[in-house]
């Protein structure tokens, strides 16, 4: 109503009376501003100031999808490795038998839109009492009482199923070494957290009388069957080119939680037992891992280890090594006399 033609008001009004209504517009409009507040309030807030509007999640970059999936596939048994936002070829072949064991078709992925990807930690003073020292050499290794983690870092990269090094990405600027108890980190936000002291207690076996291992050398993946049904899959180091793992087939002779271990310079440098030895007690550290299924062929067997990052990277002398997390979920899967066949 502000630009009246010259003469007129508004259509037809004489000026006059468009000149007195302009006016009272001008006057009302404080309070016709007011009325309609209210009254958009009044039908229910059909407008919603831009403040409250609910946010849509922020997207997740490249490496923390990736989180997301290794997070998945390990909380279903199947492993992908180190959980380090690297989709590498572990969490592509654990994604693949994922598929497979559910009859999912060879593109399918699974919904993980739900998982968070990271939580926090409280450091406690349990964690700083798991926490010791590792001598540097074998005599001296046997005469400690246990084989612990050396360090805050080590423990939360194995609790947590990735590695000291990307615990640290997670925490830029945070010396993971000096912390205390009540300090809080970031951590991968993994179903089954790894607490040594809770294993085996922690860890129930489940019955299966017709369950088997597949150990897969060229795959380099150890599963674990039920009849025709594939139960769970996990990354390996099946010996290496001096001393393969023994083809054939196996059967667990026995399983042995945190068990001692036999360290023989003449098995580890030609494959042969000599009566110069050294016994090294039990320990998240142990050469052997948390976890010894030994199979009914002499010095065979599988096993956790003390380096999770090196499975499938670097060769053991002829035993099937698994990381400690999954050496933990191989035990509730595992029995005596259970098939094993090497190929």
């Amino acid at each position: 109503m502000t630009g009246a033609p010259p003469g007129k008001g508004d259509g037809d009004l004489p000026l006059a009376v468009w000149r007195k209504s302009a006016s009272v517009l001008r006057i009302m409009r404080p309070v016709i501003i007011t009325f309609l507040g209210l009254g958009l309030l009044g039908l229910g807030g059909c407008v919603t100031p831009a403040a409250s509007r609910p946010k849509s999640p922020p997207k997740l970059s490249p490496r923390d999808q990736a989180v997301q999936l290794q997070i998945f596939l390990d909380s279903q048994g199947f492993g992908p490795g180190v959980v380090d936002g690297r989709p590498g070829e572990f969490t592509a072949k654990a994604l693949a038998l994922y598929r497979h064991a559910k009859g999912l078709p060879v593109e399918a992925n699974p919904e993980v839109g739900g998982i968070s990807p990271y939580t926090t930690y409280t450091i406690t003073e349990a964690d700083l009492a798991a926490l010791g020292t590792m001598a540097a050499e074998p005599a001296e290794i046997a005469k400690q009482k246990r084989l612990p983690y050396v360090g805050l870092g080590e423990l939360l990269g194995e609790r947590f199923h990735t590695t000291r090094e990307f615990i640290h990405q997670l925490n830029p600027g945070v010396a993971l070494d000096a912390l205390s108890p009540g300090a809080v980190v970031k951590v991968p936000n993994v179903s089954r957290p790894f607490y040594a002291d809770r294993f085996p207690s922690a860890y129930s076996r489940l019955g299966g009388p017709a369950r088997s291992v597949l150990v897969d050398t060229n795959l380099r993946m150890l599963e674990v069957r039920e009849g025709g049904k594939l139960l769970a899959a996990f990354p390996i180091t099946p010996g290496s080119t001096e001393h393969p793992a023994p083809i054939g087939e196996w059967k667990i002779a026995g399983i042995a939680p945190w068990p001692w271990y036999r360290y023989d310079e003449g098995v580890l440098k030609r494959g042969e037992r000599t009566q110069t030895f050294f016994m090294f007690p039990p320990g998240v550290n142990s050469p052997v891992g948390i976890l010894w299924a030994g199979l009914n062929r002499p010095g065979t067997g599988i096993h956790g280890t003390a380096y999770p990052e090196t499975i499938g990277r670097s060769g053991s002398h002829g035993c099937i090594r698994l990381a400690n997390w999954d050496a933990a979920t191989f035990y509730t899967l595992a029995q005596k006399g259970m098939p094993v066949t090497i190929r």
